[in-house]
């Protein structure tokens, strides 16, 4: 498949991206081969094949919990740049 310059355009103006001219030219032409890549993907014979979030078996790793001991306060709080009593100051998140 093959993009135009027109349609190179037009998809960068819907995604909100200003193009130099000279960058036009060369994002049709990959643009064009990646959706070659894409039309061998598609042409490929998945009828048996289960669909899957991964292609290997994927388990979670657990260990126990161990209680060990930690820094100490003010060495966790050495480098902090606002503090406030024992704590790390830092601004709000959300309103």
């Amino acid at each position: 498949m093959s993009l135009t310059r027109e349609e190179v355009v037009h998809v960068a103006r819907l995604a909100h991206i200003e193009l130099q001219p000279d960058e036009v030219g060369m994002l049709a032409e990959q643009l064009s081969t990646v959706l070659d890549h894409i039309a061998v993907l598609q042409s490929v014979d998945t009828e048996n094949v289960e669909p899957t979030a991964h292609i290997a078996h994927v388990q979670n790793v657990m260990r126990d919990d161990e209680v060990n001991p930690s820094w100490p306060v003010e060495a966790v709080l050495a480098n902090a740049p606002h503090r406030a009593g024992d704590f790390i100051e830092v601004q709000a998140v959300l309103d």
